[in-house]
C-alpha cells in the first residue's frame, strides 16, 4: 500500500480528527447537495450511472449526490475510521468501498462514468499529484471532476500545525494540460457562506468522445 508522509497522518490519529470534526447534520447535507447540483448541472441530461470518490471520508459527498442522481457510488478512503461509519451507516456497499489511495485505485480502466476530488488534491504532495490524476484520469470512462482550493502558483500552505498537509495549485489546470482527451464543460467558484466547506473552484471534465 502506497505510503507518504500525509497518507501516515491521514491513516492516524490526524485523520480520525477530521473524521470527529465532520458530521452528516441536516444543515450541512442541505448545504453539500446545493453544492453538488451545482456542480453537476451540467450533467443532468445523461448523469453518470457510477462514480468514485478519491478520499470520501464519511461520505457527505456520496450522501448529497445520492439525492441528487442516484449513481452507484464507489470510493477510496484510507482511514479506518472513516471507513467504519461508512458502512455503519449503509452510504455504500462494502465491495464498492477500498481502502486505498488515489495514487493506486484498485477498480479497472472506464471502471465508472465520473471519478471526482473534493478537497483532497489539496493535501496530496506535489511530487504524487502526478500519479493521483493518473489514476483518476484512467477509472472514469466519462466524467471527471475536481473541486480544490485555488492558486494560480503551487503553493504550500500550513495546516493544523504542519507545513507538509495543504498544497494549492490551479488543479483544473493541472488536469487539463495534463490529459489531452480532456474537454472542459463546466466550471465554478462555491463561497464558504453557501457551500458549507471552505471557498474552493471547481471544473468539471468529460473525456472528448465519451
Amino acid at each position: 500500500m502506497t505510503k507518504t508522509a500525509q497518507l501516515d497522518a491521514w491513516r492516524g490519529d490526524f485523520g480520525n480528527e477530521y473524521v470527529d470534526r465532520n458530521a452528516p447534520l441536516a444543515d450541512v447535507l442541505r448545504m453539500r447537495t446545493r453544492m453538488w447540483a451545482a456542480m453537476l448541472k451540467s450533467t443532468f441530461n445523461n448523469p453518470p450511472k457510477s462514480f468514485l470518490e478519491v478520499g470520501c471520508n464519511i461520505g457527505l459527498n456520496l450522501r448529497a449526490i445520492d439525492r441528487l442522481i442516484g449513481a452507484e457510488p464507489f470510493a477510496v478512503e484510507p482511514n479506518d475510521k472513516a471507513r467504519v461509519t461508512l458502512l455503519s451507516e449503509d452510504i455504500l456497499p462494502a465491495e464498492n468501498l477500498f481502502n486505498a489511495t488515489g495514487q493506486d485505485i484498485p477498480v479497472s480502466d472506464g471502471a465508472v462514468e465520473m471519478s471526482f476530488s473534493a478537497g483532497v488534491l489539496i493535501h496530496v504532495h506535489p511530487d504524487d499529484l502526478p500519479s493521483v490524476a493518473d489514476e483518476m484520469h484512467r477509472v472514469t470512462s466519462r466524467w471527471l471532476l475536481v473541486a480544490e482550493y485555488f492558486s494560480a502558483k503551487p503553493e504550500t500552505i500550513p495546516y493544523r500545525g504542519r507545513d507538509d498537509l495543504l498544497f494549492k495549485r490551479d488543479f483544473g489546470g493541472f488536469f487539463m494540460d495534463r490529459f489531452d482527451d480532456l474537454e472542459i464543460v463546466d466550471d465554478g467558484f462555491l463561497w464558504s457562506r453557501t457551500s458549507g466547506i471552505d471557498d474552493v473552484t471547481w471544473a468539471l471534465f468529460r473525456k472528448k468522445g465519451s
